[in-house]
């Protein structure tokens, strides 16, 4: 489905941000992308949506492809002509708008009012509370229904891909939680999700395979459960202690390996 090779990508022709990032989305998967603050997660997600452009930024190599398309130099309305829709990070709703509002303007690129309806209705089904909401502006929702409203507006656009942008920050552990059972349903109701998260608990809870950048580059990849074994992961992002990490192949307790990365 998605497929990105050997990406490097700059910002004001100086600042290099991602660097010889390879990695995949299978269809019908969720994908979890892991990195602390500066590690170059939004920027790859910038550049699959088609809105770097609008932060200064430039691809310098490497390949980007969405079903075999090539996404480098599209905007973001092309992107999601071709099935890719982003929830940006702070959920950036419409304030003064209504949850309806709100929803229909997610929609307005398709021109099928019976596909629009059936979309609508998939995410009351999903969240009722912004069907018992609707007439409400979206500004005076809490902060968890905000993120609702927010991915309940990208699934209007019908998306192939999914892609979300940190949905925990700021939200209450409960929460969270409940962030991570929509990620969940909505994969299973045939829709594939990229997910960049710093909540470790949460992304390899929910995802098939994962990533983690370090500095722009990828550092270890592999199956999500697996990953989340491994001494580095629980160091680093789980909170726990773990042993020796720089061996470059890191085994598991299952007796499988997950790739290390190096320069």
């Amino acid at each position: 489905m998605l497929s990105i090779d050997a990406l490097h990508v700059t910002y004001g022709g100086a600042v290099q941000a991602v660097r010889g990032v390879t990695m995949e989305v299978p269809d019908g998967k969720v994908v979890a992308v892991l990195g602390s603050n500066g590690a170059g997660k939004t920027t790859l997600l910038r550049t699959i949506s088609g809105t770097l452009r609008l932060h200064r930024g430039k691809v310098d190599a490497g390949t980007v492809r969405f079903d075999g398309t090539d996404l480098v130099g599209r905007d973001a309305a092309q992107a999601v002509r071709l099935g890719l829709v982003q929830v940006p990070e702070g959920r950036r709703i419409f304030g003064r708008l209504t949850v309806e509002e709100n929803l229909r303007a997610g929609g307005m690129g398709n021109k099928d009012k019976t596909a629009k309806a059936k979309a609508q209705d998939r995410v009351y089904d999903m969240f009722p509370v912004l069907k018992e909401r609707s007439s409400q502006r979206g500004a005076l929702l809490s902060g968890g229904e905000q993120q609702m409203l927010a991915i309940g507006r990208a699934l209007m656009a019908s998306p192939k891909l999914l892609l979300l942008d940190e949905p925990s920050l700021g939200l209450a552990p409960r929460i969270i939680g409940q962030i991570g059972e929509v990620i969940a349903e909505i994969n299973r109701q045939g829709t594939s999700v990229l997910l960049v998260e710093q909540n470790a608990t949460m992304a390899l809870g929910v995802a098939d395979l994962a990533y983690v950048l370090d500095v722009g580059e990828v550092s270890l990849s592999g199956d999500a459960q697996e990953l989340a074994q491994t001494d580095e992961v629980q160091r680093l992002y789980l909170g726990h202690d773990g042993g020796d990490a720089g061996e470059q192949r890191v085994r598991v307790a299952s007796g499988k390996k997950l790739s290390r990365w190096t320069a």
